[in-house]
C-alpha cells in the first residue's frame, strides 16, 4: 500500500509541473485560446466537408453495402479533407513544391510568392480599419459605421489622387491625408449627434452606411469625379504619383504594395496612442469606468467626438489604401456588400481582443482564410462558404472561452473577453 502511494506521488511530481504549465498558459493566454478555437474551426470544417462532399458520401454509402471497402472509404474521406486544406494553405501562404523549385533553381519566385502576396494585400486595409474599430470599442462606443467611413475615405482620396497633379512627394501623402479627412468627417457626424443629442451610435452609424453608399453613387454619376466620357458609375484613375506601388514592381505580378508599411505605421501609432498618449488614456478610462472618467474631469462630449474622428479617420485611411493599392479607381460597388472591409473589421477587432497586435494576427488569419478559400474552391470545387464557416466558428469560440475550457477540460477558468459595453451610453 505504501509503495503504491509512493509511486503515485512520484508520478504526480513528474506530471504536475507540466500540468501546471498547461493550466497556466492554456487558460490565460489569448494566443492559446485563439489557437484552440482555430483547431476547433478546422475540425468542424472537416466534418462539413465530409457530409457535403459527393465523393465522400458515395464512398460511405458503398461501404455500408460492402464492409470490406471501409479502409478505402476512410482513405477517400481523408484525401478529400486533406486536399481541401492543402489547397487552402498553398493558396494563401506558399506551396512547398514551388518553394523548393524556386530555391533550387532561382526561378519562378513570382509564382511562388503570389499566395502570400495576395494574403498580405487583402490583410492590409483590414488591419487599418480593424484598429480604428478596436479603438472605438475600447472606449465603449460601437462604431458600426466603419464601412461607410472607409467609403468616404476612398471618395476623398480618389478625388485628390485623380484630380490634383503635383509631384509624388506631395501627392501621395496628400491623398492619404484626404482619405483620413474623409473618414473623419463621416465619423464626425454621428459623433456630434451622439455627444449633443444622445442619439444611439449603433443606429446612427449603421444607417449612415446606407447614406454613404447612396452618396458614392451620386459622386460617381453626377460630379467631376466620374471618369470623362463614361456613363457608368466609375471614377477617374489615380495619377501615378498618388498610387501605392507594388513593392516588387508591376512586372513581378505580386500585388502586395507599400500600403503594408502604412498599415505597420498605423499599428505602431495605435500602440503608442493607447499606451502612451494622454488622449488614449482618457479613451481607455472612459471604456473601463465612465463614471470614474466623469469624476476625474474628462469631458464626455469631447471624448465622444474625438473618438469618432480618430476611428473614422483610420477607417477612411483603410478605404483610400484599398483603392490606391489595388484598382487605382473606385466604382459603385466599392466596399459595398460582402466586399465591405468595415463590417469584417468589427469581427477582427473582437477576434484580436481590441489589441493592435491581436488585430494584426486576426487580419492575417481572415485574409488567409479568404484567399485560401478561393484557391480551395478552384482546386476542389468545395464552396468558398466553408472559409466563412471556419471564420465564424473561430470567432464564436474566441468570444466564448468557457466553451474552450469545457471542451479541452482546462482546470483553471479561462479568462473571459471583457469589452466596455456601456461607455457613455449608460
Amino acid at each position: 500500500m505504501t509503495d503504491t502511494a509512493t509511486s503515485t506521488d512520484a508520478t504526480s511530481s513528474i506530471v504536475s509541473p507540466r500540468r501546471r504549465w498547461w493550466d497556466r498558459y492554456s487558460s490565460t493566454s489569448p494566443i492559446t485560446l485563439t489557437i484552440l478555437a482555430l483547431i476547433l474551426g478546422i475540425v468542424i470544417g472537416a466534418i462539413i466537408i465530409m457530409v457535403t462532399s459527393a465523393p465522400v458520401l458515395n464512398a460511405w454509402r458503398h461501404s455500408f453495402h460492402h464492409v470490406g471497402s471501409f479502409p478505402s472509404t476512410l482513405k477517400i474521406t481523408f484525401d478529400n479533407v486533406a486536399a481541401a486544406y492543402r489547397a487552402m494553405i498553398t493558396g494563401s501562404i506558399v506551396d512547398p513544391t514551388l518553394l523548393f523549385h524556386s530555391i533550387s533553381t532561382g526561378h519562378g519566385w513570382d509564382v511562388t510568392m503570389t499566395p502570400i502576396s495576395e494574403t498580405l494585400t487583402y490583410a492590409t486595409p483590414l488591419i487599418i480599419a480593424s484598429i480604428g474599430v478596436g479603438i472605438a470599442f475600447q472606449t465603449g462606443i460601437f462604431n458600426i459605421g466603419a464601412n461607410g467611413q472607409a467609403i468616404s475615405g476612398g471618395i476623398a482620396g480618389t478625388a485628390v489622387g485623380s484630380m490634383i497633379h503635383v509631384p509624388m512627394i506631395i501627392h501621395l501623402p496628400l491623398t492619404l491625408l484626404a482619405g483620413i479627412a474623409g473618414g473623419a468627417v463621416c465619423g464626425l457626424v454621428p459623433g456630434l449627434l451622439k455627444a449633443y443629442t444622445g442619439a444611439h451610435e449603433v443606429i446612427v452609424t449603421l444607417m449612415f452606411n446606407y447614406v454613404v453608399n447612396a452618396f458614392l453613387i451620386y459622386v460617381l454619376t453626377s460630379t467631376a469625379l466620374q471618369l470623362p466620357g463614361q456613363a457608368n458609375d466609375i471614377s477617374r484613375n489615380f495619377d501615378a504619383s498618388a498610387i501605392l506601388d507594388p513593392i516588387f514592381g508591376t512586372k513581378s505580378g505580386l500585388r502586395v504594395s507599400y500600403g503594408i508599411f502604412v498599415a505597420a505605421a498605423v499599428v505602431v501609432f495605435a500602440i503608442w496612442f493607447l499606451k502612451r498618449s494622454s488622449l488614449g488614456f482618457d479613451f481607455r478610462v472612459t471604456g473601463a469606468n465612465p463614471n470614474a472618467a466623469r469624476a476625474s474631469g474628462i469631458n464626455p462630449k469631447f471624448i465622444i467626438i474625438a473618438l469618432f474622428v480618430v476611428s473614422g479617420g483610420l477607417a477612411g485611411l483603410a478605404g483610400v489604401v484599398q483603392a490606391a493599392s489595388t484598382t487605382h479607381y473606385i466604382d459603385g460597388g466599392f466596399l459595398v456588400g460582402s466586399a465591405g472591409i468595415g463590417f469584417t473589421a468589427i469581427t477582427i477587432a473582437l477576434l484580436g481582443r481590441l489589441q493592435p497586435m491581436g488585430i494584426v494576427w486576426g487580419s492575417l488569419l481572415f485574409a488567409a482564410l479568404g484567399v485560401g478559400g478561393r484557391s480551395m474552391q478552384a482546386a476542389t470545387g468545395i464552396p468558398l462558404d466553408l472559409a466563412t464557416i471556419i471564420q465564424s466558428i473561430v470567432v464564436l469560440f474566441v468570444a466564448s472561452p468557457v466553451l474552450i475550457k469545457e471542451i479541452f477540460h482546462l482546470r483553471k477558468g479561462a479568462q473571459s473577453f471583457q469589452m466596455a459595453t456601456k461607455g457613455w451610453s449608460s
